[in-house]
Order: structure tokens, then sequence, then C-alpha cells
């Protein structure tokens, strides 16, 4: 299954069958809102909009543990996100789409962005934070849609919710970021505790407001270029889902094989049954 995490109309894809709304109790609360899940081009989907229907959540009010769960449960293999962000890079023009491979952390430490605790410790190799083959998959099908596209990248995640003051914006470009958002690290983080290979097509919107030829961003010029681009994005989707459910040519599925430190006789059984869909296979004694 192909996991979709994005916007309004992302669950709403031409050619989409089967289509039936699933809702999920977790043990991380509830998620953003009911997965939208069907068939597109032979591939089952689920679709869910991060901040709920109407968009509802901060950024950093989304669960995104919940979210995560709620697709490591109904079978994901792969989370493609889409978001909108803003450009730090003059080459990066509003309306143009980034496949991000790196991030860099902004958030404040609110977030919970972890699966683990309560008495079961893990550290999860981060260093190349998305899926390499996904991510490459979204580039050609991006490519084949006709969209202006930039393959790599450093995605800075702050916290939100107001954009940055042009200090922040100026510091931002100066740690060499491309682009700049609220929410994929976080998703990206938890994507890779559940083994779950995750890739991000990032739609520019903006010139955040470093550049001194561009107005400062606001809500409305982001909405008008995310209604443009929805369209491009699920062709994204469409060219890129057959590809995408072949067989992995990553280490995705297992990135925490050997992550987990602590004793498994010491592992709470209640903590070992609530982690059972994300690393269940790692927890019997001796693994």
């Amino acid at each position: 299954m192909i996991g979709v995490i994005g916007g309004s109309g992302l669950y709403e894809m031409d050619g989409l069958e089967q289509v039936q709304e699933v809702r999920l109790q977790t043990p991380f609360g509830e998620p953003s809102d009911a997965y939208v899940t069907g068939v597109l081009n032979g591939v089952r989907m689920a679709f869910l909009p991060r901040h709920g229907r109407g968009h509802r959540l901060l950024p950093s009010e989304v669960n995104y543990r919940a979210n995560i769960y709620g697709m490591k449960v109904l079978g994901a293999e792969r989370i493609i996100s889409v978001s909108a962000v803003g450009s730090l890079k003059e080459a990066i023009a509003p309306g143009q789409i980034v496949i991000p491979d790196q991030f860099i952390d902004r958030t404040k430490g609110i977030r919970r962005d972890t699966f683990f605790g309560d008495g079961i410790v893990a550290h999860a190799g981060f260093a190349d934070p998305t899926c390499s083959c996904l991510s490459a998959t979204l580039f050609r099908a991006a490519q084949k849609a006709g969209a202006t596209v930039h393959q790599g990248g450093t995605y800075i995640c702050m916290e939100g919710p107001a954009f940055s003051t042009r200090a922040e914006s100026f510091m931002y470009r100066g740690l060499s970021g491309d682009i700049i958002g609220m929410t994929n690290l976080t998703e990206a983080k938890l994507a890779r505790e559940a083994e779950i290979c995750y890739g991000v097509i990032a739609l520019s919107t903006d010139y955040d407001c470093w550049h001194e030829s561009h107005e400062v961003v606001t809500v409305e010029a982001i909405l008008a270029i995310m209604h443009q681009n929805v369209a491009m994005a699920k062709e994204i989707i469409r060219l890129a889902v057959n590809e995408a459910a072949a067989q992995r040519g990553c280490t995705c599925n297992s990135a925490m094989q050997y992550a987990i430190v602590t004793d498994r006789a010491m592992i709470p059984a209640k903590t070992a049954a609530k982690l059972a869909p994300i690393v269940g296979k790692y927890l019997h004694q001796g693994a």
C-alpha cells in the first residue's frame, strides 16, 4: 500500500476506485482525520489530510504519531508527503517542486516525534532521512508530469505557526537551507521508526520574506499557488504509484533492526503490545 499525507483535495484523486473511509483509534490517540482508502492504477492507496479536513490543526497540534501509526496498521509500506514550502533559493521559484533529501530541525521540542519511551529506548539511524528510492521515483514522475522539479535539497522545519522574521529567513539561507516548512521532518522521523519509506513532494509557494523584489509571504499567496499545484501533485502521484509499489531496493524496511538498545526482558508488556505493529518483530527475546 502507498500512503499519501497532504492537504485538501489529495484524497479526491481522479481514477481512485473502491473508495472507503476508515477511522482508526491508536495507542497514541486519534489521527488527524479519517483515512480515505482506494485503488489507483491497481495500487492500494490510503490518503490522510495532515491538518484535518478544513485545515483545523496547527503544525504543532498534528498528532504525527497517530497518523504514521495508522498508516502502518493499514499496511502502508511507502508514504508520499505533499506539502507547501517557502523557497530559500532564487533558483526555486514559486510554483516549482522540490524533492528534498535532508532536514534541519528548528522545532522547539514540543512535538511527540518518537514512538519510543515508556520503558523502551531506540535510536534510529537518520543520516539520510528520506528514502532515496522513493525520492528518485517521485523526481522521475514529476519530470514526466512536466513540472519544473529540483532533485534533492535541505528542508528547514520550523515550529510556526507564524512565518519567519526577515532576520530568521536570512539565517536559514545561511544554514544552506533550500526550502522551509512546518511539518515534514516530524513525519520523516516517525516513518523511519515505523520502517516505512518516506518521500516528499514539496510545492514552493513563495520566497519566504528574504527576497527583496518579492512581497513577503501571505496566506492568500500560498493558497493561490497551492490550488494551482494540487493538480500537478495528483499527476505526479498517479505517475509514481506503480513504480513506487514495486519491490523495495532500499533498507527502510529494516531500519530498526539494530536500533533498540533496551534489554528485551526489561520492556514492559504494555509498551511491547503498543509497539507491536511498529517493531514487534524485534521485541522477542534475543532479537
